[in-house]
């Protein structure tokens, strides 16, 4: 029989699936080629996609079983996790180019798996427009670039609570190589992506000042089996770092949360810095060795050769791997992407996130490095497949060729019935990597996995619960005197150096004045 969607639905999800492709094919195109001297990086790029496509719809209905997409989205804001900008706008990228490419290889129609397709696509941007509700834009590119998440609580915390620094004092350097080292760790640990690296911003807190919330997650032992043993001096598993520039103007800060910058990125004009955690369990960020600027300059020194030592580590382990661990260590990074939703609401089974699905594994055999460099240049640099063209006379948005990264669904599926519903259930799971064996690194401290999902299913961010989760921020600009508003604004702040019980009220000048 027919489809069950109206033709509203059915729009609105071709809507977004274009939106994808755009968005994608303006990101993909704007960076360099995808490669690696160690790392098969196209072929686990590919696999993943598979992955996603195979696992994606049934663990999104499980785990809607427990929280709803809109409060996961909300939970996701609170913090700095693997839940951020990029991770939570790529879900949908990557199980549409799953669908594509099995598309492209006659192995499905566009009309299959349509209560599936419907329901990643509706999950999905329920998820954003939830996450990116403070700046109302379901993907920073609606905003012209600009990713302004968090609520005028927690950057008045991060404006006040920054430590003055200038080019050549202690922690003016010691940020300067903890950045440099911990963006080389980082980049590693995600198998030569940048996965785990997260910026959101800018934030006006000057004249001529700009604020730029710099994240790194998914450092410390945790859902990565490769990580254990070499990660466990790897003091917390996120990190984030507010960085106020001078004279800098943060021009782009996109759907994948990297950045560019007018005139370009200098420490030299880094005016102030901080240092904070969170996690799925921490309800909010907290101070690292914030206590004074010197605290602050021993921790990152420290840190930063504890992460060189890690490196080093890491590179010794990948080095010893085969060409399939390689794959299997990338792609579920990759696929990994919607993880972090699963330890929110602490449902997460490694089983889930850390194995290959047989379906997918299938394909493994084709994945040659040519194969995988290829098909990834076509699917989502050239825009050359067969299945993506369309009539002669198309101009697809950024490039004017005649065709689109991701094909829509046929609306034929009102009226006719030649479709197929979905995947079914997951597959049984298969990897060539290690079992994991070491607890997670948790802000709550090293905990084992049901430990962790426990926690994550008793915790009641205050921001979410009933009485203040809808108090936006429209909402609180009419309304500041109101109770709630002053116990919302005295929650962030209670672990603030500057603003602790200060609650609602002050305005960015006031915040300055207070940083003397």
């Amino acid at each position: 029989m027919p489809s069950d969607l109206t033709y509203a639905q059915l729009l609105d999800h071709n809507a977004w699936i274009r939106k994808n492709s755009d968005a994608f094919h303006w990101q993909c195109t704007a960076r360099t080629v995808q490669e690696s001297k160690l790392f098969p990086v196209n072929p686990y790029i590919a696999m993943s996609y598979l992955n996603a496509w195979y696992r994606y719809p049934s663990l999104f209905r499980k785990l809607e079983e427990t929280m709803s997409v809109e409060e996961l989205g909300d939970r996701a804001r609170e913090v700095s996790s693997a839940s951020g900008i990029i991770q939570n706008g790529i879900i949908s990228q990557f199980y549409l180019g799953g669908r594509q490419m099995l598309i492209d290889m006659g192995l499905l129609r566009a009309t299959d798996a349509l209560e599936d397709v419907a329901y990643v696509l509706d999950f999905t941007k329920r998820l954003n427009l939830a996450y990116h509700r403070n700046h109302a834009h379901v993907l920073p590119s609606d905003a012209g670039h600009r990713a302004q998440v968090l609520p005028e609580r927690t950057i008045q915390v991060f404006h006040a609570d920054t430590f003055d620094v200038k080019p050549g004092d202690r922690l003016h350097t010691a940020t300067s190589r903890f950045l440099a080292q911990l963006s080389q760790y980082s980049f590693l640990a995600h198998c030569e992506c940048r996965l785990g690296i997260n910026n959101s911003g800018p934030y006006k807190v000057g004249d001529n000042a700009e604020l730029l919330v710099r994240d790194f997650v998914d450092l410390a032992e945790g859902d990565y089996p490769w990580l254990d043993g070499v990660a466990s001096k790897v003091r917390f598993n996120n990190y984030t770092i507010p960085v106020v520039l001078k004279d800098t103007h943060f021009n782009i800060v996109d759907d994948w949360a990297s950045f560019e910058a007018t005139p370009s990125y200098d420490h030299d004009n880094v005016l102030a810095v901080g240092l904070y955690t969170s996690d799925y369990l921490s309800d909010g960020y907290l101070p690292v060795a914030m206590d004074n600027p010197s605290t602050l300059a021993d921790f990152l020194e420290h840190e930063r050769d504890v992460l060189a030592t890690a490196t080093a580590d890491l590179w010794g382990v990948m080095a010893g791997w085969s060409r399939e661990q390689l794959v299997d260590s990338g792609l579920l990074v990759y696929y990994g992407v919607a993880k972090d939703l699963f330890h929110i609401a602490g449902i997460y089974d490694q089983s889930e996130w850390m194995m290959v699905d047989e379906r997918a594994q299938r394909f493994k055999p084709l994945m040659n490095d040519e194969y995988g460099r290829d098909l990834i240049a076509e699917l989502v640099g050239y825009i050359s497949l067969s299945s993506q063209q369309g009539n002669d006379y198309v101009m697809s948005k950024h490039s004017g060729a005649p065709g689109d990264m991701w094909s829509t669904i046929p609306y034929s599926v009102l009226n006719e019935d030649d479709l197929s519903g979905g995947v079914g259930p997951i597959g049984a799971g298969v990897t060539s990597l290690p079992e994991k064996t070491s607890t997670w690194t948790t802000t709550a401290g090293k905990l084992t996995l049901d430990q962790v999902n426990a926690k994550a299913r008793e915790l009641r961010p205050l921001p979410v619960e009933p009485e203040y989760r809808f108090l936006d921020e429209r909402w609180i600009k009419d309304n500041p005197d109101d109770p709630r508003v002053d116990a919302l604004y005295r929650h962030t702040q209670r672990t603030s150096r500057l603003l602790k019980d200060r609650g609602a009220g002050l305005r960015r000048d006031d915040v300055e004045a207070l940083r003397g």
